[in-house]
């Protein structure tokens, strides 16, 4: 991994479904596609180099966080549905000693009962949800700012 001096390393870590972020729900998730999304942080942040991975598949999504996570300075995690299920999510999240911030586009806690609990957010320093792809911006920052 390509490391510049004094250059904070952030991976987004996405989870299921969130492959089709931009075209699922627009109303719920909007328009803007993930990729678009990354691009738009890159520009945000330039002297933050920032990583995106995404999978649907639970195992995969584990093998990413213990590659990443001992290299990286920070994990902004979206493991959309996983989150209220996982706890191998929540155990490869404890076991990497980057900091993490957990992202949810929509405020889980507005939405159906069995969303309102998520098993990965103690595993995290904080939790930011229902602003939207907003939330990335505001969980790097964060990361990168060391707030």
């Amino acid at each position: 991994m390509l490391r510049y001096r004094n250059m904070k390393h952030i991976e987004i870590i996405n989870g299921p479904n969130l492959n089709l972020t931009g075209r699922r729900e627009p109303e719920v998730y909007g328009s803007t596609t993930m990729e678009e999304c990354v691009g738009n942080l890159r520009s945000l942040f330039p002297d933050v180099a920032i990583g995106y991975y995404q999978s649907n598949v639970e195992g995969e999504l584990i093998d990413h966080i213990q590659q990443v996570g001992f290299d990286v300075d920070g994990l902004v995690v979206n493991l959309g549905g996983y989150s209220h299920t996982s706890v191998a999510l929540r155990d490869a999240l404890l076991a990497v000693p980057a900091e993490k911030v957990e992202v949810h586009m929509s405020n889980i806690f507005a939405r159906e009962e069995y969303r309102h609990h998520s098993l990965v957010t103690s595993a995290c320093k904080g939790m930011i949800c229902g602003l939207g792809l907003r939330g990335y911006e505001m969980a790097i920052r964060c990361l990168a700012e060391g707030v």
